[in-house]
């Protein structure tokens, strides 16, 4: 077993390609360690070993526990670590982001604090959910009433679908409860959207918090993200649940959500359409990991002072 002391950092160019990376791996109801550069799993069945540069994002379930010596070696290959729900259907805490990298984080910041690009941005999110539409022109307000029309036609097909009673939309602040059987499948689908879309966006290293078409919530660009997968994944989800009985309506949704993001690679989509909302164009292996290695200071004056791999090692200011 090595120890953190015994082994230097991995430069960027020893690691791989976020291409080349599993994106995700959930791990639930075991120790996580450390052996040599990967990391292990110990459960009841035995021992995984995982390379730990080919990680995106770890994902932490119920039961996990990890040590420090696992967190130092996911750190030192750039794996970002975020602790969930049971299939990772509830966001709780989240470490480090992926990448090391500024780039889609600067991006993102860049895209929201200009309100004409903020617009752009909403309306290009709206693309994706009405495909057969052009959102070209059309101002916030507009837009918002168009999802408006979309959800509550999304609502009458799946009832007619699944044959489930459907009136309207209902949410009962801290009484769950009170919600008819669909009412309580549509919001627990709603939380786990909301924790996945989170924890990708961690991942990526983007603020939670800029929204395009959601403002002035410390989630409101993980809302963006949830509403863009809810008609095709998370309804569906929460009516077929409701259909078989208005008992442990949410178990269920959680259950045929879970499956339903396995079989649409949900995560991946999520990761494809954020760098596309936010025109962030990966570089290739090189620039890469230039790009993962330097740091740049911005004086007052404009000018750009750069450090080169030693920054670490002695001041650069």
């Amino acid at each position: 077993m090595s120890t953190v002391s015994r082994r230097a950092a991995s430069p960027p160019r020893e690691l791989h390609r976020v291409g080349d990376r599993l994106s995700f791996v959930y791990l639930e109801r075991c120790t996580v360690h450390r052996d040599d550069n990967a990391i292990t799993a110990t459960d009841t069945e035995g021992i995984t070993h995982i390379p730990a540069a080919t990680i995106g994002t770890l994902l932490l379930g119920p039961g996990t526990r990890v040590t420090h010596q696992a967190m130092s070696v996911l750190g030192e290959c750039g794996a970002g670590v975020v602790w969930v729900g049971e299939h990772g259907v509830r966001y709780y805490a989240g470490g480090r982001a992926l990448t090391r990298s500024s780039a889609l984080a600067e991006a993102h910041a860049t895209a929201w604090a200009n309100r004409r690009t903020r617009l752009e941005v909403a309306r290009d999110m709206y693309r994706l959910r009405f495909p057969d539409e052009d959102p070209g022109g059309r101002t916030r307000d507009e837009l918002l009433r168009m999802e408006g029309r979309r959800l509550k036609e999304c609502y009458r097909r799946e009832s007619a679908r699944t044959g489930v009673p459907w009136r309207r939309r209902e949410y009962h602040h801290g009484d769950f409860a009170a919600g008819d059987a669909p009412n309580q499948g549509v919001t627990a689908a709603a939380q786990c959207m909301y924790g996945i879309a989170h924890a990708v966006v961690t991942a990526l290293g983007c603020s939670p918090a800029l929204g395009f078409v959601h403002s002035g919530h410390e989630r409101s660009f993980v809302l963006d993200i949830a509403d863009l997968y809810k008609t095709d994944i998370a309804i569906p989800a929460a009516f077929d649940a409701a259909a078989h009985g208005p008992d442990d309506v949410a178990t269920r949704t959680r259950r045929a959500l879970r499956d339903r993001i396995n079989e649409t690679a949900l995560l991946d989509r999520c990761v494809r359409d954020i760098k596309q909302l936010l025109r962030h164009d990966e570089p290739q292996a090189g620039e890469a990991a230039e790009a993962q290695d330097r740091v740049t200071l911005q004086t007052d004056g404009g000018l750009h002072l750069e450090g080169g791999r030693n920054y670490g090692e002695e001041p650069i200011w």
